[in-house]
């Protein structure tokens, strides 16, 4: 099973790629270098999640609908609560 990547922006305007530990539509929580564990909570407004790892903010730029689809078209057997 390969894991999944996503690209977070910093700050500064860099792009970090990290690995996605846990997706849900309210929550992702993603591994940054090793260890680093950081959560992203949508913002909101919910166009994009942001998180933040040793006083520096990421933000993955896509809305909560955008992760809502990707998850329902990778299992479209999902349950989604309300």
């Amino acid at each position: 099973m390969e894991n999944e990547k996503i690209k977070l922006k910093t700050e500064a305007g860099q792009t970090v790629e990290v690995v996605v530990l846990n997706k849900h539509a309210d929550r992702i929580d993603v591994v940054i270098g090793e260890s680093v564990r950081c959560s992203l909570t949508p913002t909101r407004n919910q166009l994009a999640y942001v998180g933040t790892v040793r006083g520096r903010e990421l933000t993955y730029e896509r809305s909560r609908a955008e992760v809502e689809a990707e998850l329902a078209k990778r299992d479209p057997n999902r349950r989604r609560f309300r």
